[in-house]
């Protein structure tokens, strides 16, 4: 590395694509990156001490990414006869109860709620990818679905 020259630091909280994250379906591939960028870009916001007004917008928006996507990839599960459809249709509103109890704790100003939060969404996003959405990939491929 020459003299001046940084490396480029990755923030603590970034979520980058992989491909060991992708589940074979380029739609519900699409919707996975989609909430990694708005993860990453209600991250940044957070971090320049923008709390209420500048993040509530990405915070909706991320709710809203994660609704349609969770009743896409239930709806492609349905579709497919996916015999796991129950377990994973549970764990989708086991986190959004979980995000909603943080969401309600950030607008009470409980300020250790964003680092919770953000802790909390990636372990559970990451491991979500890779293992409960790879668990239905092989049956959706085998059943024509990409």
């Amino acid at each position: 590395m020459g003299r001046g020259i940084l490396p480029k630091v990755r923030p603590m909280f970034s979520f980058c694509w992989k491909s060991r994250y992708s589940v074979g379906v380029r739609k519900m591939d699409q919707q996975h990156q989609a909430i990694m960028d708005g993860l990453n870009e209600l991250h940044q916001e957070m971090m320049k001490g923008n709390r209420n007004d500048a993040v509530t917008p990405l915070i909706n928006n991320l709710v809203s990414l994660a609704r349609k996507h969770f009743a896409a990839e239930e709806r492609l599960m349905a579709s497919a006869g996916f015999p796991g459809l129950a377990d994973h249709r549970a764990k989708h509103r086991e986190v959004s109860r979980k995000v909603q109890e943080f969401i309600a704790r950030h607008e009470k100003g409980d300020m250790a709620a964003y680092s919770q939060f953000m802790y909390f969404l990636r372990d559970w996003f990451t491991k979500h990818m890779e293992n409960d959405d790879r668990e239905y990939a092989p049956w959706l491929a085998e059943h024509g679905i990409r």
